[in-house]
């Protein structure tokens, strides 16, 4: 049986992948991770006070995993900016995303009774142990920043359980389009108020921002929320396990932008990581026969 409803989940899951790539690499490149994400959250939480007025919320019994996921998302958000100012972006980024895959697809087994037919199983554990790879390599950059890798494991353990609390809320929720709008709302205003909090201890000029900072902040909004609603909406059309999994597809998008926007290493190592990385999403992608 495809673990797939229909190959319009399957791009919607891999566009999704670029666009969570890029705005991470914009947040990195920023040089200011603490300020762009305030700015961007409050963007974002001005737009979905607008928007609720017009989307269908979520059926009730969602919202015990909605709000269970903007807590657990306000830590992946402070697991994610300690990663990125302790580590490069080619690394902390896969290793942050490696986990995901394996946590899912074991929950997801055992207790949502989802198991995987045997191909996309292994596709699971191939893109699970490449972005490993991609991670920990070379072994002597984990070695001399080990706060960093600390960090992006924090930030995966969240990531595993945001997808897994999502991926239930959102089937319950009757619309993924409401619980992705209440979601992002309500994760945008924690996180505002968050990196708010925090703007004096990192002297980051949040509201005295010039127009292109807020027109940054705009753009890392557009693309988080609808990199997170193309994948919600692909919950509610394919097994959790495989959705987490193909996403993490990002990771070979990272890597090239590491290499080319930040000069980051890459060696041929990691080149064959990021091809295994291709090989696993062709055995989620493909239809079972």
């Amino acid at each position: 049986m495809s673990p797939w409803a229909g190959p319009a989940a399957v791009v919607a899951v891999l566009a999704a992948a670029v666009l969570h790539a890029t705005w991470n690499a914009v947040v990195k490149g920023s040089g200011d991770q603490i300020g762009i994400m305030a700015r961007s959250s409050l963007v974002g939480a001005a737009a979905s006070l607008v928007a609720v007025w017009f989307i269908e919320p979520p059926a009730r019994a969602s919202w015990g995993f909605l709000i269970a996921s903007v807590v657990i998302h306000v830590f992946y958000n402070l697991g994610l900016l300690a990663a990125y100012r302790l580590g490069d972006f080619n690394q902390t980024y896969p290793l942050a995303r490696g986990l995901g895959p394996v946590v899912v697809a074991v929950f997801a087994a055992l207790v949502l009774h989802e198991p995987l037919a045997p191909l996309p199983a292994v596709g699971v554990l191939v893109i699970a142990a490449s972005i490993g790879v991609l991670g920990l390599t070379p072994w002597r950059r984990v070695r001399a920043n080990r706060p960093a890798v600390l960090a992006a494991v924090f930030t995966g353990l969240t990531i595993a359980s945001y997808t897994v609390v999502d991926g239930v809320g959102v089937r319950r929720s009757e619309g993924a389009a409401g619980y992705t709008l209440w979601l992002c709302g309500l994760e945008f205003a924690a996180t505002a108020l968050l990196a708010l909090a925090l703007r004096k201890r990192v002297k980051s000029p949040i509201l005295a921002a010039g127009a292109r900072a807020w027109l940054g902040a705009a753009a890392v909004t557009v693309m988080a929320t609808a990199a997170y609603g193309l994948v919600l909406w692909a919950q509610t059309r394919g097994a959790l396990a495989a959705v987490a999994a193909l996403r993490e597809s990002s990771v070979v998008v990272a890597a090239v932008i590491g290499v080319i926007a930040f000069k980051e290493p890459m060696g041929r190592v990691r080149v064959a990581a990021s091809v295994a990385v291709a090989l696993g999403v062709a055995m989620l992608a493909l239809p079972a026969t």
